[in-house]
């Protein structure tokens, strides 16, 4: 298989004869990683159950985590799910690169499509499943919202939607995602919306994909899957902790073949993350830290807020030139838009001109590493 290197090694490649300047601390906003401290009754949980190490853990993961994240489904998508409509995963990477190739082994030419710039797994799994790709564009001429072109999707056997998006941070309204589960149920190709930013909104709630399929009468969820995690909304990355969750005939074939994988959570680990996925304050107060950020930005360098996720994806000309300047002069590192995205069938990168930004640092640093991005802006 040959695989793309992933976007941060393309990034160090690109600086690596660079010298920063040191007159300045280093900022780095290139990752979406939260740097800030996980709540400390999280840690707690994992601390008051390291004595489970001891035992092996069930790849079903434990009643108390399911019900955990059912609840968590109920509370904010209004969607009451069965147990077998959910499967706990460790994180969300390894779901969404041995998904595909679970649903598309039978597949004698499978398609995939997805949106494009992208979250560089889903071109993973396309590889290892030898997938004709068919890329989703988003850009400034569809408002970073994908085109629907049937007569492409009609070829597809799995459609991978990202909204709230990474990096564009577009958003999808209700009506918008129930018209892709009606496509879904068309054209008969399965839909999975990686919803991973859900719960980083900066003002009204963002719906799932799930909701969207209630609402548009699929109540069964036929053809529908989400995943989601808590490493962005519980600042958790370590407990690598998501679910997927839809469509029970999919899920109970793929729950099989997940035994096979070895890719179950350890119990201490899913005993805090089950406190994480029950509780709401602590996201609370993480949106506020990164609508803060926005709100600085749009101060600083007069963008728009977004109404979901912590990235700014700012358009900037040369995005490898400004990206190498900015890290020279200011020793501030971003991710030029071109490593995140690839070229379509018409020869467009619809990343090319872009970079994005990762506002997951404390409002001190961001406002001082904005500043700075601002001063290269302007020379």
């Amino acid at each position: 298989m040959n695989f793309e290197p992933y976007p941060f090694e393309k990034l160090n490649n690109l600086l690596a004869d660079i010298t920063p300047n040191q007159e300045y601390t280093p900022s780095v906003l290139t990752i979406g990683e939260p740097q800030f401290e996980t709540p400390q009754f999280i840690q707690d949980e994992l601390s008051n159950n390291s004595s489970l190490l001891k035992k092996y853990p069930k790849t079903t993961g434990e009643t108390d985590l399911r019900d955990a994240m059912r609840g968590f489904i109920q509370r904010r998508f209004n969607t009451k799910l069965s147990d077998a409509q959910i499967i706990p995963t460790f994180g969300t990477r390894e779901v969404l690169f041995n998904f595909p190739q679970f649903l598309l082994f039978d597949k004698k030419d499978p398609v995939m499509a997805y949106t494009n710039p992208f979250y560089q797994i889903y071109e993973g799994a396309a590889i290892a499943t030898r997938s004709k790709v068919i890329h989703l564009n988003l850009n400034e001429k569809n408002g970073f919202k994908p085109e629907i072109d049937e007569d492409k999707l009609s070829t597809c056997d799995l459609v991978i939607l990202n909204f709230p998006s990474n990096p564009t941070s577009s958003t999808l309204s209700i009506d918008e995602l129930a018209e892709w589960v009606y496509l879904a149920l068309k054209h008969d190709f399965v839909l999975l919306n990686d919803e991973c930013y859900s719960e980083l909104y900066t003002d009204k709630p963002i719906p799932s994909l799930l909701e969207a399929s209630t609402y548009a009468g699929n109540t069964t969820f036929k053809n529908i899957l989400v995943i989601n995690s808590i490493s962005k909304r519980s600042s958790a990355p370590g407990l690598r902790s998501g679910f997927i969750a839809g469509d029970e005939e999919i899920l109970k074939e793929y729950m099989k073949y997940r035994t096979y994988v070895g890719c179950a959570s350890p119990l201490p680990l899913q005993s805090a993350a089950a406190a994480a996925w029950s509780d709401e304050d602590h996201v609370v107060k993480s949106r506020e830290v990164y609508k803060q950020n926005f709100l600085i930005a749009k101060d600083i360098l007069g963008t728009d807020i977004p109404k979901a996720t912590f990235y700014i994806w700012l358009k900037v000309g040369d995005a490898l030139k400004f990206t190498k300047k900015l890290y020279k002069d200011y020793n501030v590192k971003v991710l030029p838009g071109e490593f995140l995205a690839r070229e379509d069938d018409r020869g467009e990168n619809p990343g090319i001109g872009f970079v994005r930004i990762a506002l997951v640092e404390s409002v001190d640093k961001t406002k001082d590493a904005l500043k700075r991005i601002k001063e290269c802006l302007d020379e």
